[in-house]
C-alpha cells in the first residue's frame, strides 16, 4: 500500500508540472481516435454486462492483444485490456510499446504512471519505452524521474535499459547526461558506443565523436556500419582528411565499401574535406546511386566552388539514373549559386522548389536567404525571410551577414537587437556576424557593448568569437584594446595572427605587421593564403617595395599557396602608390589570372594620385566594359579632367552619372561620444554645438597659421570658383568632427573619427599641426587606412 501510495504521488508531481517540462514542442504526431477515452477513466460497465476476467497464462487473449497493438488499433487494443486481469506486467508493456510505436508518447508517459499507481511492478521491458517516449517529448524532468526510479530497483546497470537512457539525454540535449550513464555502465554493447558516437557528432562536436570511436576501437570492439558513418560525420564536421582516410580504410577492411550509406557518408566527408577528386572516385564506384549519394557528390562540388560541375551533375542525375531532385538537392546548388553570384540559376531553383511544394522548409528557405544576400539582391533576400513561418538562429544570423555584406550595417544591428528580444538567443554565428557591422560603423560604445554581452553569455573564450572582437576594435581605430584583447587570448589560431597583422596595415604600422609575421611562423603557425593578403596590405600601405615582392614570391616557393585575385590586387597598389605606372601595367598585362574591376580601380587611384590621364581612361574603360559599379571610377575620371582643364570631359561625364542614377558619395565624418555617434559633412551647421565648434576651428586655424585655400580651388571653372568657396576645405568635415572630439572628451585621451572617403591633404596637414598645438593623439581612419596623428607627425609618413 506505501509503495502504491508513492507512485500515486509521483503520478500527481508529475500531472502538476509546468507544460514546458513535460510538453514538447508542436510537431506531427500519430493521428488520435477522439472517441476514445482517457485510460485513467473506469468506463461505465451495464450492470448486465460481466466483466471478462482473463487468466495471464491465456494466450489467445493476450495474442489478440498483441495483434491490435501490432496494427496500431489503440484504441480497440485498450477496450481488451480493460475486460482482462491488471496484475500482468506483460500486458501493461504491450500497451506502453504500443503507444511509443505509434507516435502517442505522452500517452505511453500517463499509462506508465496508471501502472505505478495500480501497483503494477515495472520490470526491465517497461522502462525502455517510457524512456522513449520522454525522450520524444523533451521531457527532461520525467526522464530524470523515471532514471531514479532505475537507480531506485537496480536497474540502472542494465544494458538494454542504459542505451535508452542515452538515446534519451542526447535527443534532449543533455549530453554531460548522457557521458554519465556511458561512464557508469560496468558493460558496454556496441549500440552504446554507437549511441555516444553519434550523439557527439549531432551535437556537432566531431573532436569527441572520432575520440570516443578511436576509444571503441582500442577496447577491441569492431565498428560496425552505423558507427562508421557517424564517425565520418565527426571528420566532416572537424574537416579530419586524416582521420576520414584511416575510416576508409576500416571499410574496406570490413567488406563495407558497397554499402550505399557508408559510400554517401566517404563522398560527403571528402568533400567537405576539400578532396572532390575523393569523393568523386567513391560516386563512380556506386553501381546504383541513389538520390541522397548525387546530392552528396552535388554538395561536395557547391562547397568548393565547382559551380558548373555541380549543375553538370544535377543534368546526368536527371538523364543518366532519371532520378528527380528534391529538397535536399535545391540546398546543396545553393551554395553554388552564392559563391558564384549566378543569380539567375538561384532564382531557377526558387521557382522549381515553388513547383514542386518544397516550401515552407526552413533549410531551404535560410539557404535562399544567403544566396540572395550574397548576390546583392537584399529586397528578395528580405521578402523571403520576411515569408517564413518559423525561423531559428541560423535564420537569423543569416539575414544578419546579408546586411552585413550588402554594406547595411544599420540593419544588421537592428536585427541584432531583434534577435535580443526573441526566444531564440544568438550564438557564436549571431556575434561574429554582426561584430563588422560595429566595426564599419565605428561605433566604438556600440562594441564594448556587444563585448560584455559576449563575457556574459560565456563566449569569451570562443577563439572564433575573439578573432571577430580584436578585428571589431581596429576597425574602430582602438588599435591598443585590439592588441590587449590579442595577447589575452588563451587559444590563437592562424586567423588570430592574421587579423592582428592585417589590424597594423590598416593602421600604417608595416613593419610592425611582418613583425608579427616573423613571431607568428616562430609560434608554430603555418601561413595561409589570407596571412599573405595582411602582408602584401601592410606593405602597399607602408610602400615597403622589396618586402612586398619578396613575400609575393615566398608564397608559392616557399608554402606551396598560388597566388589569387586578392594577392595579385596588393601588388599592384604596391606598384601604383609608388609610381611605377609603366610596372603596374606590364604586371596586369603578365597576370595568369583575369583582372577584374578591383584590378582596374587599383591602376585608376595610381594614376590619378600621378595625373597620368591616358593610364586613367584606359583604366576607366577596363572598368565600365565589367559593368562594375563605377560611382568612384567616374568621379576620378571627372575630377582628373576638372584639373587637366577639359571641361567638355566634364559635362560628359557628368551626363553619364545622371543617365545611370549614380550620385557622388557624400564624405561624411564620424566621432564616437559617450555612446553616440555624431556625424559631420562639410561646411555642417546642423549640430547642437555648430558655434562652438566653428568657434575652436577658427582658434586652431589662427593658432597653426592656416589661411582660406584658395589653391584647392583651382581645379574650377572660374564661373565655379565663387560658387565652391564656400565649400572649401576650411570647413570640411573631418576638421569639424576632430573640433568637437576634442571639445567632447577628457584631455589626454584620443580623438577618433572615421571618415567613408580619403581623406585630403588639407585636412591631412591640419590634423597633424592641430594634435601638435593641443597635445592630443588623433585617429582618423578613412576608406583606406587609420592615420596617428601625434606631436605633428602622422603614422603614414604622409604615404598615403
Amino acid at each position: 500500500m506505501a509503495s502504491a501510495l508513492i507512485h500515486c504521488s509521483l503520478y500527481n508531481a508529475y500531472k502538476n508540472a509546468s507544460p514546458e517540462q513535460n510538453k514538447p514542442p508542436k510537431t506531427t504526431q500519430f493521428k488520435r481516435k477522439t472517441t476514445r477515452k482517457s485510460p485513467f477513466i473506469k468506463r461505465a460497465q451495464s450492470k448486465t454486462s460481466l466483466k471478462l476476467l482473463v487468466r495471464p497464462n491465456d494466450l489467445n487473449i493476450t495474442r489478440d492483444l498483441c495483434g491490435l497493438v501490432e496494427s496500431g488499433l489503440m484504441g480497440n487494443a485498450l477496450d481488451m485490456f480493460e475486460k482482462m486481469n491488471h496484475s500482468d506486467t506483460f500486458i501493461w508493456n504491450v500497451i506502453i510499446r504500443g503507444y511509443t510505436n505509434n507516435g502517442l508518447f505522452q500517452e505511453a508517459i500517463d499509462f506508465y504512471y496508471r501502472m505505478e499507481c495500480e501497483g503494477i511492478r515495472s520490470d526491465n521491458f517497461t522502462f525502455p519505452f517510457v524512456i522513449k517516449a520522454c525522450g520524444e517529448l523533451l521531457a527532461l524532468i520525467v526522464g530524470q524521474k523515471v532514471h531514479g526510479k532505475l537507480i531506485k530497483i537496480g536497474l540502472d546497470l542494465d544494458v538494454y535499459v542504459c542505451n535508452f537512457l542515452i538515446d534519451m539525454y542526447l535527443k534532449i540535449g543533455f549530453i554531460e547526461l548522457a557521458e554519465k550513464v556511458f561512464d557508469e555502465m560496468p558493460v558496454r554493447d556496441l549500440v552504446s558506443w554507437n549511441s555516444m558516437i553519434s550523439g557527439y557528432q549531432i551535437d556537432g562536436d566531431g573532436l569527441s565523436s572520432l575520440m570516443c570511436f578511436k576509444e571503441m576501437l582500442q577496447l577491441g570492439n569492431k565498428a560496425d556500419r552505423f558507427g562508421m558513418i557517424s564517425a565520418l560525420g565527426a571528420c566532416s564536421i572537424e574537416h579530419s582528411l586524416r582521420s576520414g582516410m584511416e575510416i576508409h580504410c576500416q571499410v574496406i577492411r570490413s567488406e563495407l565499401e558497397l554499402d550505399i550509406m557508408v559510400q554517401t557518408s566517404l563522398i560527403d566527408m571528402y568533400g567537405k574535406c576539400g578532396k572532390v577528386d575523393y569523393a568523386e572516385r567513391v560516386f563512380n564506384r556506386i553501381f546504383s546511386k541513389n538520390i541522397v549519394a548525387w546530392n552528396a557528390m552535388i554538395g561536395g562540388y557547391a562547397l568548393n566552388n565547382y559551380f558548373f560541375e555541380s549543375f553538370a551533375c544535377l543534368k546526368r542525375m536527371q538523364e543518366d539514373d532519371k532520378v528527380i531532385p528534391d529538397v535536399i538537392t535545391m540546398i546543396n546548388l545553393l551554395p553554388s549559386c552564392s559563391q558564384s553570384g549566378a543569380l539567375l540559376e538561384g532564382k531557377s531553383i526558387h521557382g522549381f522548389a515553388i513547383r514542386k511544394m518544397f516550401l515552407p522548409y526552413l533549410v531551404l528557405e535560410t539557404a535562399l536567404v544567403d544566396m540572395y544576400g550574397k548576390c546583392g539582391e537584399l529586397k528578395l533576400a528580405e521578402h523571403v525571410f520576411n515569408q517564413m513561418n518559423e525561423k531559428n538562429t541560423v535564420s537569423w544570423n543569416t539575414m544578419v551577414a546579408a546586411y552585413v555584406q550588402n554594406e547595411q550595417y544599420k540593419e544588421a544591428l537592428k536585427m541584432f537587437q531583434h534577435i535580443l528580444n526573441e526566444p531564440l538567443k544568438p550564438d557564436a554565428i549571431t556575434i561574429a556576424s554582426v561584430l563588422p557591422a560595429v566595426a564599419e560603423l565605428a561605433s566604438r560604445s556600440e562594441g564594448k557593448q556587444i563585448h560584455a554581452y559576449i563575457m556574459k553569455l560565456g563566449l569569451g573564450s570562443n577563439t572564433f568569437i575573439s578573432n571577430a572582437i580584436v578585428y571589431m576594435y581596429a576597425k574602430c581605430g582602438d588599435l591598443q584594446t585590439a592588441r590587449e584583447f590579442f595577447d589575452g587570448m588563451v587559444c590563437k589560431d592562424v586567423v588570430s595572427w592574421n587579423t592582428m597583422i592585417m589590424a597594423y596595415a590598416i593602421h600604417g604600422f608595416g613593419r610592425t605587421s611582418i613583425q608579427f609575421f616573423s613571431e607568428m611562423r616562430g609560434k608554430g603557425f603555418k601561413p595561409n593564403g589570407s596571412t599573405f593578403v595582411s602582408l602584401l596590405t601592410a606593405c602597399s600601405i607602408s610602400g615597403l617595395i622589396d618586402e612586398g615582392w619578396g613575400f609575393f614570391n615566398s608564397m608559392k616557393v616557399e608554402y606551396g599557396i598560388d597566388p589569387g585575385i586578392e594577392h595579385y590586387g596588393c601588388m599592384l597598389d604596391l606598384l601604383g602608390r609608388n609610381g611605377n605606372l609603366d610596372e603596374a601595367k606590364c604586371f596586369i598585362e603578365e597576370m595568369p589570372l583575369v583582372p577584374t574591376a578591383r584590378i582596374w580601380g587599383s591602376l585608376l587611384a595610381a594614376s590619378r594620385n600621378h595625373n597620368d590621364i591616358v593610364l586613367a581612361e584606359l583604366a576607366a574603360k577596363h572598368i565600365l566594359s565589367l559593368k562594375h559599379d563605377n560611382t568612384g571610377c567616374y568621379v576620378l575620371l571627372s575630377n582628373m579632367y576638372a584639373e587637366a582643364g577639359r571641361w567638355e570631359d566634364v559635362d560628359r561625364i557628368k551626363y553619364l552619372m545622371k543617365e545611370q542614377g549614380l550620385v557622388k558619395t557624400v564624405g561624411c565624418s564620424m566621432v564616437d561620444i559617450n555612446g553616440r555617434s555624431e556625424s559631420f559633412i562639410n561646411q555642417d551647421r546642423s549640430h547642437a554645438l555648430t558655434n562652438l565648434i566653428y568657434d575652436v576651428l577658427d582658434i586652431l586655424l589662427k593658432k597653426i597659421g592656416e589661411d582660406i585655400y584658395l589653391h584647392s580651388l583651382t581645379k574650377f571653372r572660374p564661373l565655379d570658383v565663387a560658387k565652391k568657396r564656400g565649400n572649401s576645405p576650411e570647413y570640411h568635415s573631418v576638421k569639424l568632427a576632430i573640433c568637437f572630439g576634442l571639445i567632447s572628451t577628457a584631455i589626454g585621451n584620443p580623438v577618433i573619427v572615421r571618415k567613408n572617403t580619403r581623406i585630403c591633404e588639407d585636412c591631412h596637414r591640419t590634423a597633424k599641426k592641430i594634435s601638435q598645438v593641443t597635445k592630443r593623439e588623433i585617429v582618423v581612419g578613412d576608406a583606406k587606412v587609420f592615420h596617428h596623428f601625434r606631436d605633428g607627425c602622422c603614422s603614414c609618413r604622409d604615404y598615403w
